[in-house]
C-alpha cells in the first residue's frame, strides 16, 4: 500500500500562484509515476499533469500547459504540482496520485485524499 497526503491548497486571487505537495509513504516512492488530478464540482475528474519514476518525462493537460509544473524530489518521497497565473476556472480539489505503469493513466493505483483549491476574482 502507498499513502498519499497533499497538501498546500487554499484560496488564491485570480493570476497568483500556489504550490501543491503530496507525501508518499508505505512503498519505494521511487517506483511509481506521479500524477495529479482535479475534480471541480459537478464535472468530471480529469488529468492535471504526470511524472515519470526518475522526474525525467512530464506530462500535462492543454489546459494548464505553460502554467503549471509538475517535480518531484525522490529523496523526500514528495510529488509538487506549482500553479501559476491561476484563473477561475482551475478552482477543484486536487489529488495526487501514484501510478506503478503507465505514467499517463486514468487508473492509478493509489489516490490521495485532496485538497481543494479555491480561485477568486
Amino acid at each position: 500500500q502507498v499513502q498519499l497526503v497533499e497538501s498546500g491548497g487554499g484560496l488564491v486571487q485570480a493570476g497568483g500562484s500556489l504550490r501543491l505537495s503530496c507525501v508518499a509513504s508505505g512503498r519505494p516512492f521511487s517506483n511509481y509515476h506521479m500524477d495529479w488530478f482535479r475534480q471541480a464540482p459537478g464535472k468530471e475528474r480529469e488529468f492535471v499533469a504526470a511524472i515519470s519514476r526518475s522526474g525525467d518525462s512530464t506530462y500535462y493537460a492543454d489546459s494548464v500547459k505553460g502554467r503549471f509544473i509538475i517535480s518531484r524530489e525522490n529523496a523526500k518521497n514528495t510529488v509538487y504540482l506549482q500553479m501559476n497565473s491561476l484563473k477561475l476556472e482551475d478552482t477543484a480539489v486536487y489529488y495526487c496520485a501514484a501510478a506503478r505503469y503507465s505514467v499517463v493513466t486514468n487508473s492509478p493505483d493509489y489516490w490521495g485524499q485532496g485538497t481543494q483549491v479555491t480561485v477568486s476574482s
